[in-house]
């Protein structure tokens, strides 16, 4: 099978997984508001299990543009990406201030595996800004303290083998391909508490 046609095959599996995985998410969190509205006591328990739910439905829906089939007809809205990183992010310790409007999902794609890459340097929080300028889209992440992984960066620009990748580290390898896909360019520049990546 030639590698473009197993790299959208893998973006349809993604897609597909996270599609049938919205409906009984979707239908747990009803039949929750249904017991709330029969006059169920409010319990440490129900708002765990409501919490939970809320939390898997906003990492699904950030895999759904980070994993997923991606093509330029089809837009993804700015209010709905905000939205989305509102919700991902939530009660994390990493911050994501997201400026660009309404664009391809393509874009919207390489911006979120970014993202993803980023919050792995992230584990004591930081925060991470998205904002196009005249030189591309600028995607910075602060923080007091990166942990870095320079072998596991420089895949990025030598995706030749991704043999040693864990499946926490999975987006460097999509990231990459989806760069070389759409014959993209990263920029990357570490820092002792800062990475900058221009796309």
């Amino acid at each position: 099978m030639p590698e473009s046609h197993r790299s959208e095959l893998t973006a349809l599996v993604g897609s597909r997984i996270c599609h049938d995985l919205i409906s009984p998410l979707g239908a747990i969190g009803n039949g929750l508001e249904l017991l709330q509205l029969s006059g169920l006591a409010q319990s440490p328990e129900m708002a765990l299990i409501a919490e939970s739910v809320e939390h898997a439905h906003a990492r699904i829906r950030f895999f759904r543009i980070a994993y997923g089939h991606a093509d330029d007809v089809q837009v993804v809205r700015g209010s709905e990406m905000r939205a989305v990183l509102r919700a991902m992010f939530h009660g994390s310790r990493v911050r994501v201030d997201w400026l660009p409007d309404d664009q391809p999902r393509s874009e919207a794609k390489l911006a979120f595996l970014i993202l993803q890459c980023l919050e792995t340097a992230m584990p004591y929080g930081g925060e991470i800004d998205v904002q196009d300028s005249h030189s591309g889209r600028e995607i910075k992440a602060r923080a007091e303290r990166l942990v870095l992984d320079s072998g596991l960066w420089a895949t990025l620009s030598d995706p030749a083998d991704f043999g040693g990748l864990r499946p926490a580290q999975v987006q460097f390898g999509l990231l990459a391909e989806q760069v070389q896909t759409s014959r993209r360019r990263l920029q990357i520049d570490l820092g002792e508490t800062e990475i900058s990546v221009l796309i």
